[in-house]
């Protein structure tokens, strides 16, 4: 009996041992294609420069940069409203989508769902898809897309212009005719955007920019 007490602690030892240590508790590792977006900001207002020049001004309820994804990338999932400006920053554009991507390394805009587009000189334009290429200075989309001029109403199958809309063309047109009332000023929501954008975001009532890294 006593040669077998020491065998029998050899025996408990390891086992009182592996109950009282701590267990690590771990978690999976984090790759690069699980991030989500490095900068997450809401009720955004605010001036866009290029260059040193003021070009743009951007409201959107909710703005996220992801710097990981490749390309990287401006999200507004919930809408877009852009101004552009000209050296004298008088306005040149509105446009607004309910979607919009800003590939910054391409430069490249690419605006979904009830696009809007209106000039300071009278032109408007509308689609479900419109991309903005910012190095060719060139606009395109290949959705059904509604063009109005002064004098003019154009539809067609593709459509393609330069940035400032002073030169272009829509291609499988359905219609060159003179203007009529299919894009009315009651229908155009672009018309009162600007006035009713700003009025929701001013200073006194603009909600506090959250930003999460």
């Amino acid at each position: 009996m006593k040669q077998l007490l020491p065998l029998l602690a050899l025996i408990l030892l390891p086992i009182a041992f592996s109950c009282t240590q701590e267990k690590e508790h771990t978690a999976p590792a984090i790759h690069a294609r699980d991030s989500v977006s490095m900068m997450t900001s809401y009720g955004v207002n605010t001036l866009i420069s290029d260059s040193g020049v003021m070009k743009y001004r951007i409201v959107t309820e909710k703005w996220e940069v992801n710097t990981v994804r490749n390309p990287s990338r401006w999200i507004f999932e919930r809408g877009l409203f852009l101004e552009q400006f000209d050296e004298k920053f008088h306005v040149q554009a509105y446009i607004q989508s309910d979607t919009a991507y800003f590939y910054d390394q391409l430069k490249l805009w690419e605006l979904r769902g009830r696009v809007r587009v209106r000039t300071a000189d009278g032109l408007r334009f509308q689609s479900q898809e419109l991309y903005w290429d910012q190095m060719r200075h060139e606009l395109y989309s290949n959705q059904f897309s509604h063009l109005v001029t002064p004098d003019r109403e154009l539809q067609g199958a593709y459509f393609r212009s330069d940035e400032r809309l002073t030169h272009y063309m829509i291609s499988n047109t359905k219609g060159s005719f003179i203007k009529g009332d299919m894009l009315s000023s009651e229908g155009d929501t672009i018309i009162s955007a600007p006035d009713t954008t700003k009025q929701k975001l001013r200073p006194q009532q603009q909600p506090s920019a959250r930003t999460s890294m």
